[in-house]
């Protein structure tokens, strides 16, 4: 993603006193930022009186991350990457809501980094946000993250700094509930991801040729860098920009898969998370059928699914009882050529084959913006005090992406105050899907749809959202394509001072 000062960030916020860069001082000249209100920043005092104000159980949980070149084994293709482990994804962290999480991360990157903590209502200085909140880790540097994690479900990190999150550069929080019946008898984690590093090129290498596409003739759409592919889906319209290699589950290639073992008739719980860059994964367990109860972390009404699709950044967990045998559990790149996969086993017999398709992905498909919320996270029935439209804008050629006709240097913030009840209104005018992310929020989709942090907005499609602004600070809202967010599709939703 971007890398953004905090001085261009806040200047437009607190008045030209001090004003640099040219990024910020080119949107002044548009006009953009003159009537700008001043924003919080994200050290102010209130900051730290929410945090206070949260529940805390007293406990404190401690992890260490040291992002670094690593070499992993992907299953049969080895690649030079920059993970948080030797294996993937990064090291899990537990904690139960209300604990108060200590994360020290030391960069032996050769380059800046950062963590974002993607969907944890934290306070704004422990976002991860490069300039904004924090400034950028340094090679051979060091950054403590502390912060109580308030409300349970299935979270993710990964880096805010670039492209990075598109390595192995991410891994799974989970913030436990005290008060969950606890109605299984196993629990999965499932990450999906799409691979391309170390495969002869890296994020960068794509971002770059991404971006040589202005001015080119014809249809380049899949271009990325990696041969060509039309990406379509009937569920997405555009579908993603890059041509992958790889897609994984839990950092292994569908030829070497990893298993997942049960016992017939047990109940399992099964927290999916899409890590993935550029890709929406359409999800099936062959031979049954899920039952979805979490969307981004916060409880649904239980809904039955063939199958479920989730876009870059969304998170679901759902329950299954397993049946005897040996099943496959499939990730399909949706709109793309490929698939990831993982073996279930409760029994014996052969395992799936690399390229298995189970019936249940050509059957109804849930989108979890269509969940509806369950009732104790139900936002109360209230007016919105304020609107904010977020028209999304862009295309492969040049590969430039915006909010509001601008890309995020550009971007006047979308001001907020502390108390409101604000309602976002995403707009899609281009002819690709884009899930888009609230940083430091859940929202609800509206008509009393899900709690979320995270919706895909299909094209020439709107989707309406409405929030509480109860954790003040400055808070990206973007496109969860890494490539879109980091070549303009980004704002500043920012609490006025």
């Amino acid at each position: 993603m971007p890398t953004i000062t905090r001085r261009r960030l806040l200047a437009g916020a607190a008045g030209l006193t001090g004003l640099a860069g040219a990024g910020l001082a080119t949107a002044w000249g548009t006009g953009l930022f003159d009537r700008a209100p001043r924003l919080l920043d994200p050290h102010d005092g209130l900051v730290g009186r929410v945090e206070a104000a949260r529940h805390y159980t007293g406990a404190t949980v401690r992890a260490a991350l040291t992002p670094r070149p690593v070499t992993l084994d992907l299953g049969g293709p080895v690649v030079q990457t920059w993970g948080y482990a030797d294996t993937g994804p990064g090291p899990l962290i537990r904690a139960r809501a209300g604990d108060l999480l200590h994360v020290e991360v030391s960069n032996r990157l050769p380059v800046t980094t950062s963590v974002h903590w993607h969907g944890i209502a934290l306070r704004n200085d422990m976002d991860g946000v490069p300039g904004v909140t924090q400034p950028p880790i340094a090679p051979g540097g060091s950054f403590t993250y502390e912060f109580t994690a308030p409300d349970p479900g299935t979270y993710f990190y990964h880096p805010h700094s670039g492209v990075q999150v598109d390595r192995a550069l991410y891994g799974v929080l989970i913030v436990d509930d005290p008060g969950d019946p606890g109605r299984y008898d196993a629990e999965w984690i499932v990450v999906l991801d799409d691979w391309v590093d170390g495969t002869g090129r890296t994020p960068d290498d794509v971002l770059a040729s991404l971006r040589s596409m202005a001015g080119m003739p014809g249809d380049m759409g899949g271009m990325g860098g990696m041969g060509m592919e039309t990406m379509t889906s009937p569920l997405l319209g555009g579908a993603g920009d890059i041509t992958y290699p790889h897609y994984l589950i839990n950092g292994r290639t569908p030829a070497a898969p990893v298993t997942l073992a049960g016992k017939p008739g047990q109940r399992v719980r099964i927290r999916l998370v899409n890590a993935g860059s550029d890709t929406a994964f359409r999800i099936a367990l062959g031979g049954h059928r899920l039952t979805v109860t979490h969307a981004d972390g916060f409880p649904v009404a239980p809904t039955g699914a063939d199958a479920l699709l989730l876009g870059m950044g969304e998170r679901a967990d759902v329950t299954v009882t397993l049946a005897d045998g040996v099943f496959p559990l499939v990730a399909l790149a949706e709109g793309k050529t490929g698939q990831a996969l993982a073996v279930v086993r409760t029994g014996g017999g052969d395992p799936p084959a690399a390229d298995a398709r189970p019936a249940e992905l050509d059957r109804a498909v849930t989108m979890t913006a269509t969940l509806r919320a369950a009732e104790p996270v139900r936002l109360d029935d209230r007016r919105p005090d304020g609107t904010h439209r977020l028209e999304l804008g862009g295309g492969m050629m040049p590969y430039r992406w915006t909010v509001n006709g601008a890309t995020f240097e550009h971007a006047a913030p979308l001001p907020v105050t502390h108390g409101e009840r604000v309602r976002l209104q995403f707009v899609n005018r281009t002819t690709m899907f884009h899930p888009m992310h609230v940083h430091g929020h859940t929202f609800a989709v509206a008509g009393g749809g899900a709690r979320k942090d995270t919706v895909i907005v299909l094209p020439d499609q709107t989707v309406t959202v409405d929030l509480d602004a109860t954790n003040p600070g400055q808070w990206m809202t973007h496109c969860h394509n890494i490539y879109h967010a980091e070549t303009g599709m980004m704002i500043n939703l920012g609490y006025r001072a």
